[in-house]
């Protein structure tokens, strides 16, 4: 039986994607290619909203793309202020301590955000190179004011802005130049609703302008110096191979995202976060984080008594839906559920109901069809 994958990435695979995907493998440099790879670098600069940026496309996933951020815009010795709200705030620590960056983080309680206010305190005690956020935190499921921190962040402009939007771009509102992001990036596999294997990033002036203040750098493959000439000019210049079938399916995927419209995508994402939330409280169970820090994107979803994680979605994923585990200290304690990519009312219906028809099997009190009826009257709402 194929089961609905419901986690927060990799996130359900339209078919025309999968078509792009098998298509024949060509050359690098063939000219079909290179019109492709180039409208897939300017859709992704619509999709973060700038015009300005310079994007890349590099294989890899969401870690790479973290790693050419901090590598490009921090040497030795140079200080980060990293703002966690979870377990991927946390890896940009780990990544930063492996070249000697010099870390200080602003971490707030798993389930909440690190305030607006004690971050712009932070940078007026000392000078920051580099500030990095994600977005939202899969794991907690919390979501940034990224247009807050970037205000305040106007006030430093010798501080770089590196925002993971792993869990985010697509899905929910970037606005990189109006918010004043410098180096923003992704993987294919969530919101945009294509296969893992791509890290997408784009540079802003600045961004680029901070890697060549670097000098000589600790990487060879994660320079995004040695990657701009494929990037600006994909037919003349060669670093390395392209992903070249990954990128056919990442044209598609955004071809897809901007045919349907950034907003309609951000509304319906909204609409089947608000159905699935309200389902599940109907059903006994609550969320990590608090209505106005909630991502659309990701739900955390905390067990009522006498629900046994492991259990439950052992029994959920035998019934027809994979979920995802709690990581780090929220292990055991809630599942997360993904509501992103190229899904529709159809999945979030179908979830809900394996979800009630599961708490049926392990016998968990509840009002059969309760759970439905409270995601549908968000869905198909007049």
């Amino acid at each position: 039986m194929k089961k609905l994958m419901m986690i927060p990435g990799p996130t359900p695979v339209h078919q025309s994607i999968l078509n792009a995907l098998s298509k024949d493998t060509v050359s690098h440099l063939d000219p079909e290619f290179v019109k492709i790879l180039k409208e897939t670098l300017e859709d992704l600069k619509t999709v973060v909203m700038t015009e300005k940026g310079q994007p890349f496309i590099i294989p890899g996933t969401g870690t790479l793309a973290m790693e050419v951020a901090i590598v490009n815009s921090l040497k030795k010795g140079d200080r980060l202020l990293v703002v966690s709200h979870g377990f991927f705030g946390d890896r940009f620590v780990e990544i930063a301590k492996c070249y000697d960056i010099e870390v200080e983080v602003l971490a707030s309680e798993w389930g909440k955000i690190v305030e607006v206010e004690e971050i712009a305190r932070k940078l007026k005690e000392k000078k920051f190179d580099t500030i990095t956020i994600s977005h939202v935190d899969t794991s907690t499921g919390v979501c940034a004011p990224l247009e807050e921190i970037g205000e305040i962040l106007k006030q430093f402009p010798e501080t770089v802005f590196i925002v993971d939007g792993v869990c985010a771009t697509g899905g929910i509102e970037e606005r990189m130049e109006d918010w004043g992001i410098d180096i923003l990036f992704a993987g294919n596999q969530k919101a945009f609703g294509v296969p893992p294997g791509l890290s997408n990033l784009v540079f802003n002036e600045k961004a680029l302008e901070r890697r060549n203040s670097l000098g000589k750098i600790t990487a060879f493959y994660m320079d995004v110096n040695r990657w701009l000439p494929v990037m600006r000019n994909p037919a003349g210049a060669y670093f390395s191979t392209h992903a070249i079938n990954m990128v056919y399916a990442l044209h598609q995927g955004l071809k897809i995202m901007l045919a349907e419209g950034l907003e309609e995508r951000f509304k319906k994402y909204k609409r089947f976060a608000s159905a699935f939330q309200s389902g599940l409280k109907e059903l006994g169970f609550d969320l990590l984080a608090v209505e106005e820090i909630r991502a659309n994107t990701v739900s955390t979803i905390l067990y009522p008594a006498g629900i046994e994680d492991l259990s439950f979605r052992e029994k959920l994923y035998e019934n027809g839906v994979l979920v995802s585990a709690g990581k780090g200290v929220l292990a055991g304690k809630l599942f997360r559920l993904g509501h992103m990519g190229n899904i529709s009312e159809n999945e979030v219906v179908a979830t809900l109901s394996i979800i009630e028809k599961t708490l049926s099997d392990i016998n968990y009190d509840f009002r059969l069809g309760a759970g439905i009826g409270a995601a549908e009257k968000v869905l198909f709402a007049k």
